[in-house]
């Protein structure tokens, strides 16, 4: 696999391609069936920005092995962050819950990355104020360790040890024109 293409940074290197995601969005689709026991009860949340991406990719997963649709939205945590004052503002984007919402359901959060687990304790908090969900699962593209805070994912893409020096950048087709999860040198500031 190369990690170059027009205008890539030539010290990332691709460790996920096309087919290797669309893989592991089937086998987390397969698993979330077999935990839920059918995923009957399941809604999936996507993380602003490409965990909304890859929730529908999932939905579509699921519709496939199932044959019926499986109810997913988006939800933006930028409110609920505990870095605002330490970064630029970011621009709030769209909360949107699948009718029928999320009371008594199972939620599954998806995200691109899991790093240090910040995002994913805003996004709980944001839940707590949209309903109470019987249950909340989390599913991840890729888990880079490094957590602050005692949050795992239940499915994984890929997990992909990495030490603090290293970023890793989820590029998906829809928002980025190509399916790519490259690892590279952290950016000095």
């Amino acid at each position: 696999m190369t990690g170059r293409d027009s205008g890539a940074d030539p010290r990332q290197k691709a460790v996920l391609e096309g087919p290797d995601i669309r893989r592991a969005l089937t086998r987390i689709a397969h698993e979330i069936l077999e935990r839920t026991k059918g995923g009957e009860d399941v809604v999936l949340l996507g993380i602003q920005t490409r965990g909304v991406t890859l929730a529908e990719r999932l939905a579509a997963a699921l519709h496939e092995v199932e044959g019926r649709p499986v109810p997913w939205g988006s939800l933006d945590v930028t409110m609920y962050r505990d870095d605002l004052r330490l970064r630029p503002a970011r621009a709030i984007r769209r909360t949107e819950l699948p009718k029928g919402g999320i009371e008594d359901r199972v939620v599954v959060l998806v995200d691109d990355v899991l790093f240090s687990g910040r995002t994913v304790r805003a996004a709980l908090d944001a839940l707590n104020e949209l309903g109470r969900p019987r249950a909340v699962q989390l599913a991840v593209l890729v888990d880079r360790g490094h957590r602050e805070l005692p949050i795992r994912a239940d499915y994984v893409g890929k997990n992909l040890p990495t030490s603090m020096r290293e970023t890793v950048k989820v590029l998906l087709a829809e928002n980025d024109g190509r399916d790519a999860v490259l690892l590279g040198p952290k950016e000095e500031k």
